[in-house]
């Protein structure tokens, strides 16, 4: 199999082997070169205590607004806040 190099020096894994080492976005991987000038590739394996942690933390809200949606205490007309955001008030 065969890839090509990119300016800023990326490649893109082949599927084959992105299936092979079940590499996910997001994975670690390893690069080290052998006495034969071989480079290797190897998934690097989290260990449970880090896997559980990252199960335990909230996750990452989809977008920024997500976090705050439904919060605001202030209740608007949809009439004062469109001439308050049209300027006309």
């Amino acid at each position: 199999m065969t890839t090509t190099l990119t300016l800023k020096g990326q490649v893109t894994i082949p599927k084959k082997i992105r299936d092979a080492l079940d590499l996910q976005p997001g994975c670690k991987i390893n690069f080290a070169v052998n006495d034969s000038g071989d480079v290797l590739l190897q998934k690097v394996e989290v260990h449970q205590s880090v896997k559980a942690r990252k199960k335990a933390s909230p996750s990452i809200p989809k977008d920024r607004f997500e976090k705050v949606r439904g919060r605001a205490d202030i209740q608007w007309r949809t009439k004062d806040l469109m001439d308050l955001l049209r300027g006309e008030h």
